[in-house]
């Protein structure tokens, strides 16, 4: 579980986000998201927000409630809480281990007061 508890994290991290070959190494490229938005995403169309400078190193997304379940043998369920730039929202993502690591299979976010 710690391994995509990491994961996540580093998909937050403003550094990782500005290089799209380190965004692609933790997607599955399967990928899918409905964002907080409600906009579906999938991982090409990820990178172009991601690497889009929408997350500066002066403003990091803020996690809290950080919670993870195993589902079964190599698949991870995770839930925190995010405050991006003040959006506020809960978010939800599964991980799975593939033969290259561990990589966000499906993530989503719901807005929150």
């Amino acid at each position: 579980m710690q391994a995509a508890v990491d994961g996540e994290l580093r998909l937050l991290d403003p550094e990782v986000r500005a290089c799209p070959d380190r965004v692609l190494e933790l997607l599955d490229p399967e990928f899918t998201e409905i964002g907080a938005s409600g906009r579906r995403w999938d991982a090409v169309s990820i990178l172009t927000v991601t690497s889009g400078g929408s997350v500066t190193p002066e403003s990091p997304v803020r996690v809290s409630e950080m919670s993870g379940t195993v589902l079964a043998p190599g698949i991870v369920h995770l839930t925190y809480f995010a405050d991006n730039q003040g959006r506020l929202a809960r978010r939800s993502s599964l991980w799975r281990l593939t033969e290259t690591g561990w990589r966000v299979y499906f993530h989503q976010g719901t807005p929150t007061a």
